[in-house]
């Protein structure tokens, strides 16, 4: 496996060099698919993303959930006119490219989706959410481990140029995170995943991993919100809201300006940096955290607001799994 995964990187670090990286697209049901293609298509391009095409997508993502499916042929008209091909499977795609973008709206056919990519060596960004489950989630990491392939998944969200500052340490150790983000719900997916995501991806920015256990509960207008308690007594806190935005706390004073949006070009920047070096900006280990934060505040709910700890979801979730 190691000498598969140095001929796979070596051949991706060639391809890099060379400045022509052929990317395509699998699901064709958000913006995001479009709003990559327009930034990674137009000339001149940006020197973030010099060298990389989409070149090809295979449009079918979530199969039953109407806001995606109904987007699909709009999208394919809009990327068909910035010279990407359709193509009628994932096979097919795969024999054209050398990396993928993920995008199914939808995310719980992210794992089947994700396979063939594997075993064709192809590296992999895997957008919001990665998974309709945290035992899909923990599926598609052991994967992607095995098959000695670096794939990544993240919300733009964490990219906002506030929100990195503190990151790497404008506020020194952060004691407290607050952050806001709309939290649409989906049916088949935990309430956090579908959109929720995004305050949660901007709160582990801030806070990074530790989360010990998580309460849920509701503002007085009715709006979800979630504390999390960090080692140390540290406390993050995810609520719903019209907006994105947030504040944090820390030992060289505060900032208010974090968990901005500030549109996909941030995001896509670090993915592409992702492709050419194989680099994954975001750890296995911190966004199974994140997930399971979102399923403990379900857990959370379902208990009436009590307490329930992120090792007891983890351990239910890696026993599912791996059995």
């Amino acid at each position: 496996m190691i000498f598969r995964t140095l001929l796979a990187l070596a051949a991706l670090t060639a391809t890099a060099a060379a400045q022509n990286i052929r990317a395509g697209i699998i699901g064709l049901d958000t913006s995001h698919a479009v709003a990559f293609t327009k930034t990674c298509n137009t000339d001149p391009q940006k020197p973030e993303v010099m060298g990389l095409r989409i070149v090809a997508a295979y449009p079918q993502g979530s199969k039953d959930i109407e806001s995606s499916t109904k987007r699909v042929p709009e999208y394919i008209e809009q990327v068909k006119k910035l010279g990407v091909e359709i193509v009628p499977s994932i096979d097919a795609l795969l024999d054209k490219v050398d990396v993928v973008f993920l995008e199914s709206n939808d995310g719980r056919p992210h794992l089947e989706q994700l396979l063939p990519c594997l075993e064709a060596h192809k590296p992999v960004f895997i957008d919001k959410p990665i998974a309709g489950t945290l035992v899909d989630a923990i599926k598609i990491f052991d994967a992607a481990k095995k098959a000695g392939i670096p794939v990544f998944s993240s919300s733009s969200l964490r990219f906002g140029k506030a929100s990195q500052a503190v990151r790497n340490g404008s506020m020194g150790r952060v004691s407290k995170a607050e952050t806001t983000s709309p939290a649409s719900l989906e049916e088949h997916h935990p309430d956090l995943f579908w959109y929720g995501i995004h305050g949660v991806e901007s709160l582990f920015t801030l806070m990074g991993t530790g989360c010990q256990g998580v309460k849920r509960g509701t503002t007085p207008d009715g709006k979800i919100t979630v504390t999390g308690t960090w080692e140390g007594g540290r406390t993050g806190t995810f609520t719903e809201s019209k907006g994105y935005g947030g504040k944090a706390v820390g030992d060289k004073g505060e900032d208010a300006t974090v968990g901005k949006y500030e549109g996909y070009d941030p995001l896509l920047f670090s993915i592409v940096h992702f492709f050419r070096t194989g680099v994954m900006p975001v750890t296995a280990e911190e966004t199974l955290e994140i997930y399971a934060f979102m399923e403990a505040a379900d857990e959370s709910k379902r208990r009436g607001g009590a307490e329930v700890t992120l090792k007891e979801v983890m351990d239910k979730a890696l026993a599912e799994a791996r059995k």
